[in-house]
């Protein structure tokens, strides 16, 4: 009997930069024909019906109205990640077309990274390390100082999955917990982190030592955090981003670092990424910037591309898709 024909899915490219991970093939071809861009691009004609999902990797690649005018067969689009603000909801529905993320899988990793990043801008360790390691050192200074996590306060904007794992792990370093959210946790979930609710994100940011950005990006959520916000925050705070970067109004961000409104940032998101060589941000002592690592590890991102496969095959066979993001 003449084995049946795997599904078309539309991949951006394989390795590289931004491909698809090369050990993740042996997984998705099981499963999938995969075509990349360049492929579908130089073989429209043959391959524009055959294609039926579209495996969104580093948000690669961009879907348009163009591309979905040219799959006319086209049901599932499965995004890698949390964030969906790369993708257009409504235009994708209005073609019948159903979409997936990741969002749990992420959240323990970009969690950690938070915390990473908190203590790494409290304690000074980019600034600690290149010390250290510097040929023109000659002593460890004795008033090379930090500011304590333990203890402190800890306000978070965005209490969702990653908010609330970020709360477990604050729990553990004794922090205070504030936290502002759209909607306000049970009362045993707040209890179960210490967390307290602030209904003005104006309290929070005043109250706080660190000031960590977990909400998704939406239109109310963009530049959330501007100039106005920055000056609510203590001279001694430190603005630390692991949502998306356009939350924050950065040239305001670096106004307020340049003439020491806060203390700091630790950012593993910017916009664009990565930033201009020549950005201020860059030059700034008080700024630590990481590459959009939140859940850049291995096993992360291995269940991520199961998840994605998993929400692929479930829509293409007309089961309920798991994860499925509604317009």
């Amino acid at each position: 009997m003449e084995s049946q024909e795997l599904p078309y899915v539309l991949v951006d490219c394989i390795g590289g930069r931004l491909g698809v991970y090369k050990d993740h093939l042996g997984f998705l071809k099981k499963r999938f024909h995969l075509i990349t861009m360049k492929e579908y691009l130089e073989n429209k004609t043959l391959l524009s019906k055959k294609i039926r999902a579209i495996y969104v990797w580093y948000h690669k690649p961009a879907i348009n109205e163009e591309l979905l005018q040219s799959l006319p067969n086209l049901k599932v689009v499965a995004s890698a990640g949390v964030g969906i603000d790369h993708l257009d909801l409504k235009l994708l529905s209005s073609y019948g077309v159903k979409v997936s993320n990741t969002p749990f899988v992420v959240s323990t990793d970009t969690a950690d990274m938070g915390m990473a990043l908190m203590l790494a801008s409290s304690r000074r360790l980019v600034e600690g390390h290149e010390m250290a390691v510097s040929p023109d050192t000659e002593y460890f200074p004795v008033d090379w100082l930090g500011v304590e996590v333990s203890g402190a306060t800890l306000g978070i904007l965005g209490m969702g999955k990653i908010g609330y794992k970020v709360a477990e792990r604050a729990k553990a370093f004794e922090m205070k917990i504030l936290y502002h959210n759209r909607n306000q946790r049970k009362k045993e979930e707040e209890s179960a982190v210490g967390a307290i609710y602030c209904k003005k994100i104006d309290d929070l940011l005043q109250q706080s030592d660190f000031v960590l950005l977990a909400a998704t990006l939406t239109p109310q959520t963009h530049k959330m955090i501007g100039k106005r916000e920055l000056e609510l925050m203590k001279p001694t705070a430190t603005l630390i981003n692991i949502s998306r970067g356009l939350i924050v109004d950065q040239d305001a961000l670096v106004e307020a670092l340049q003439n020491k409104v806060i203390k700091a940032a630790a950012l593993d998101v910017t916009y664009p990424e990565p930033l201009p060589r020549d950005h201020p941000l860059l030059k700034l002592k008080n700024v630590i910037i990481t590459p959009h690592i939140g859940s850049a590890t291995k096993k992360t991102r291995w269940v991520m591309m199961e998840e994605m496969a998993e929400s692929i095959e479930a829509g293409l066979v007309g089961l309920p898709i798991p994860r499925e993001v509604l317009p």
